[in-house]
């Protein structure tokens, strides 16, 4: 796996450096603030931006946005010590594939890692339960197009699931009793019936319009 890391504490960059190199993955390089990182992201094409949120010049959220729209290959990764949830949903708005804390076990943040390689977002349980809470109610304004009643009924069980934090394909067969590649033919449909990018803006717009009502992650 290829990363670029974006933050700007120097400190910071060089420990999560030796830490990712130590697990053999190859950091392509790093940037102190926004506009350097959305250049860097395009010129080296990275598997995986892992970005700040506070940074100077042009901002985490920006940059994240300019990325998903200039480069789109690459994915954006927002490891942050903000734990607001304005700043979850905005990056999940943003084009982010996930939201992981600074303060994460090493080895939680590496299998969320290695699960973004295979298309899967890098949020907690903890986090989608959040994303919950904070946006179950739906907004009158977003996009009319999309059609979250044209989801089969299959669909809205991966749906429902997803909120409740299991993300992972493996996870979500084991669930539904199908194969993986069943998981992803879903998943597909999805997220071109909601015109969605990517599983973690799947879950944020299912709290927001109140697809999955809150309560029901205790019910697992």
């Amino acid at each position: 796996m290829r990363v670029l890391i974006a933050d700007d504490h120097a400190l910071f960059r060089d420990g999560l450096r030796s830490l990712l190199e130590a697990r053999g993955v190859d950091v392509v390089g790093e940037a102190p603030d926004g506009r350097v990182a959305v250049d860097l992201a395009c010129q080296e094409r990275p598997d995986v931006v892992l970005m700040d949120l506070a940074m100077p010049d042009l901002s985490g959220l920006a940059a994240t946005r300019l990325i998903s729209a200039q480069c789109p290959a690459v994915k954006v990764v927002v490891l942050t010590a903000s734990e607001d949830d304005a700043d979850l949903f905005e990056a999940i708005k943003s084009g982010a594939q996930g939201y992981l804390l600074k303060n994460l076990e090493s080895d939680q943040f590496f299998r969320l890692l290695e699960g973004v390689a295979r298309g899967e977002p890098a949020l907690t349980p903890a986090l989608a339960r959040k994303l919950l809470v904070a946006f179950a109610h739906p907004h009158a304004t977003d996009n009319a197009e999309r059609s979250p009643d044209s989801l089969t009924d299959r669909e809205q069980e991966v749906l429902h699931l997803l909120v409740l934090g299991v993300t992972s394909n493996r996870e979500l067969a084991d669930r539904l009793a199908v194969s993986e590649n069943t998981v992803k033919y879903h998943l597909r449909n999805i997220l071109d019936k909601l015109h969605l990018q990517n599983r973690a803006q799947v879950v944020s717009y299912a709290v927001r319009h109140g697809l999955v009502k809150p309560g029901t992650a205790d019910s697992q």
